[in-house]
């Protein structure tokens, strides 16, 4: 029986708290706690049948003496950062201060650069193997089961991995013109970054959105994906063995990109502050104010995801090619969390790894990327709580 603290409250902090409390016999405690506590008591009130007891709690997770109150009043075993990247580094200094293991999803970038890299984090190995805690970065999907995903081809499937590519393929249709399925800060900062990929040692960086391959997705058809940097390929480049290169895909329909083009454009993307009716704002920031919240996409998607890993390597002297992928059903997703898939299958990996660490399956002190663990606990808890996978030992390979 575990304790968790959830930090946020938006569509994936819902997702892992609802799955939390499908697993009460892991999760007998959790509380939720945001800047704007009514959203807290708004889900607590959604899940009152639950068997886990539910807190709520209102916290500026900017300020590092308000997360330590917290900590310290309810004691968790694992604090969850489901809120944004830019506050990972003031929850891992709460979790140092009270010794209490952390999770995230996503790495953390400063508010004012789209500087993507782990450095940041890794900085507090040491800090946290004298505390004797765990720091658990990227367990959503992609950061996340896409480090599980290769730790499990390395263990059960190669001698070598020499090539991966991560594809992530959303081909939900929400209706609108133009909206984000996850935080559209955040989405757009990924999206209008230069794009890069590990190869032969090295970073190989590209203009933003510049390479495209078509893709035939399972149980999907044909998409158009595009090259992008993303965070797991700088700690994969350090954890699989033998791998020669690492790319990450993503697809986008061209209505999408026609229409951040055009924000583009205008400035509408641009995070350096401008001056308006006497007042400092970020366009980003306001474009984010007024585009959809993607917590209301829910209901209005259909279609579904495919998110995986193309493995290329050497087992017993021989070149062997392995695709492991999840496929998920937005609307089905719905039905049981009210979520679109976007957010399940980010809050479905929270979940899980914050359960490998409150049953000491995963519980080396310090902090690592997901593909530092063993692997097959957390692809079993992925049959279990909605994200099955597949496999295929004849993928179609990205050029």
């Amino acid at each position: 029986m575990g304790k968790a603290l959830i930090i946020g409250c938006g569509g994936v902090a819902s997702v892992a708290v609802h799955k939390c409390c499908q697993n009460s016999e892991v999760f007998s405690e959790i509380m939720i706690a945001s800047r704007t506590k009514s959203k807290c008591d708004a889900l607590k009130e959604k899940l009152k049948d639950s068997k886990t007891i539910i807190h709520t709690a209102q916290v500026d997770a900017n300020n590092v003496d308000e997360l330590i109150a917290l900590i310290n009043s309810f004691k968790p075993d694992v604090v969850m950062n489901l809120a944004l990247p830019y506050q990972d580094l003031t929850i891992m200094e709460a979790c140092l201060a009270t010794k209490t293991h952390y999770l995230d999803t996503a790495n953390y970038e400063p508010e004012d650069c789209p500087k993507f890299e782990y450095k940041y984090q890794w900085d507090y190995k040491e800090r946290f193997e004298k505390a004797g805690i765990v720091g658990l970065l990227g367990s959503g999907f992609d950061p996340g089961v896409t480090g599980v995903f290769s730790a499990y081809a390395q263990k059960h499937h190669f001698d070598e991995i020499h090539y991966i590519d991560i594809l992530d393929c959303n081909a939900g249709d929400h209706g609108y013109p133009f909206a984000t399925n996850f935080n559209p800060e955040i989405n757009i900062r990924e999206v209008t970054a230069k794009g890069a990929y590990w190869e032969n040692g090295r970073w190989v960086e590209t203009e933003p959105l510049a390479v495209k391959r078509v893709y035939n997705f399972p149980e999907i058809g044909e998409r158009d994906m595009y090259l992008m940097h993303h965070e797991e390929i700088e700690s994969l480049a350090l954890n699989i063995k033998g791998v020669k290169r690492i790319r990450f895909f993503m697809t986008f329909t061209q209505n999408y990109l026609t229409h951040l083009r055009c924000l583009q454009n205008v400035g509408m993307t641009s995070i350096e502050p401008i001056e308006y009716e006497g007042k400092k704002i970020v366009p980003l920031q306001f474009l984010k104010a007024v585009l959809p919240d993607p917590a209301s996409l829910g209901p209005r998607t259909k279609g579904k995801t495919n998110i995986g890993c193309i493995f290329r390597g050497i087992k017993d002297g021989k070149e062997k090619n392995y695709y492991l992928y999840n496929v998920c059903d937005h609307q089905e997703c719905y039905k049981e969390v009210g979520s679109q898939a976007v957010a399940y299958t980010t809050g479905v990996p929270a979940m899980i790894g914050a359960m490998m660490i409150i049953k000491g399956y995963w519980n080396k002190p310090g902090v690592h990327n997901i593909e530092e663990f063993d692997p097959d606990p957390f692809m079993d808890a992925l049959n279990k709580w909605g994200l099955p996978w597949k496999e295929s030992f004849d993928p179609e390979l990205v050029d």
